[in-house]
């Protein structure tokens, strides 16, 4: 395998084809802000703006420019969308609304835990990118509030009945895992260190079926399973995400024994989500193969896939597992024929099972400037390295 050729093709692909097109497409000269409804074509459909995607956006480029090259273009797309942000995003009292008008007048209220994670991961990139401080406080402060609502990321907005089927999700442990590395340089390090511990037990514990060697979407408040369609529901895309977080951390904290279980999670999850038939990973399945509840449980969704190429190429890279890098060739095979838009910038998002456009959209209220950029810087760094 030319590893060097590969790594061309991704680092090209991103400087060429992703960045430019967002960098032209999305930004909002005269709010501020991006648009993130573009078409095929990357025409603006929608002015709607949704604060995870701005945040997700600010974080991007402010990490391009931290990482990568100190281009004025991304430090000033970065700065744009944080200062939007920051006049329009929250109530006052850093409570992230969820969606925004074009001009930034408050759509839906802030009942969306990842309004906040993103918002952190934006300010505190921005911070290292600018050294502004008030970047920084805001960053600190909100992952204080992420940690406040643990126990109850939707607070006030939560819809179930309290005390019949009490239910704790993967995601929010899963991002924590991720966003401790990202503002270890203004928290504090005793926090930093326990917020990993209790994230990488979550994730590796709590959630983690050892029976099943898979991990669940939904447990009990005690890490129990729960036979209901939230306890059986699984979500093959999360899981393989969260376990490149976990082998970040195990570099981190020079765990071998971390990264070696996370290999093992990733290469069973991608075996149980993988379709034989048509290729490409499941959205959502149910482990004991009862019918989801999510109609879309068939798709063939972008961040999956490109996500679970971050994964088998780390897991190669820190353990030499040959079944990871033979996984990485398939990945690439599938995702780069099906998702990249050979006649127009940026990539597809959604396929149907047999893995045909579904939707010819590059960007909405839930796909933006984040997974297709993120996972290119990703997997160029790491193949350069092999």
């Amino acid at each position: 395998m030319d590893f060097q050729k590969l790594a061309n093709q991704y680092r090209d692909e991103l400087f060429n084809n992703i960045l430019p097109f967002w960098l032209d497409k999305s930004q909002d000269m005269e709010f501020g802000g991006y648009y993130t409804c573009l078409d095929r074509r990357g025409d603006v459909y929608d002015t709607d703006k949704f604060i995870w995607l701005q945040g997700r956006q600010v974080w991007l480029f402010s990490m391009m420019y931290n990482k990568v090259e100190k281009r004025q273009e991304w430090l000033d797309c970065a700065i744009q969308g944080a200062e939007f942000l920051r006049k329009y995003g929250h109530d006052g009292n850093l409570n992230w609304y969820f969606s925004l008008t074009r001009e930034g007048k408050p759509l839906v209220q802030p009942y969306n835990i990842f309004s906040y994670t993103f918002a952190t991961m934006a300010f505190a990139q921005l911070s290292l990118a600018t050294g502004n401080e008030e970047y920084g406080r805001i960053a600190k402060e909100t992952f204080n509030k992420i940690i406040e609502k643990q126990s109850n990321p939707k607070g006030q907005w939560n819809k179930a009945y309290p005390g019949t089927r009490d239910l704790k999700g993967f995601s929010l442990p899963m991002i924590l895992c991720n966003l401790a590395l990202e503002i270890e340089h203004l928290i504090d390090r005793e926090l930093i260190d326990q917020t990993i511990e209790t994230c990488l037990n979550e994730v590796m514990n709590v959630f983690y079926n050892d029976e099943l060697g898979l991990i669940l979407e939904n447990v009990t408040p005690e890490g129990e399973f729960s036979d209901s369609y939230e306890g059986r529901v699984l979500n093959p895309g999360h899981s393989l995400e969260a376990m490149w977080f976990i082998m970040d951390l195990g570099v981190k904290l020079n765990r071998p024994d971390i990264i070696e279980k996370a290999t093992q999670i990733a290469l069973r999850t991608i075996e149980y989500g993988w379709d034989t038939k048509h290729e490409g990973i499941f959205y959502f399945m149910d482990i004991k193969g009862h019918p989801t509840q999510q109609l879309e449980w068939d798709q063939k969704l972008w961040w999956v896939h490109i996500e679970t190429i971050i994964t088998m190429l780390k897991a190669y890279q820190l353990t030499g597992s040959k079944e990871a890098l033979s996984w990485f060739e398939k990945l690439h095979d599938y995702t780069w024929t099906h998702f990249k838009d050979e006649e127009n910038p940026e990539w597809f998002g959604y396929l149907n099972r047999q893995g045909e456009v579904l939707l010819d959209l590059k960007g909405g209220k839930w796909k933006g400037c984040f997974h297709i950029p993120r996972g290119l810087y990703q997997s160029w760094k790491i193949l350069e390295t092999l």
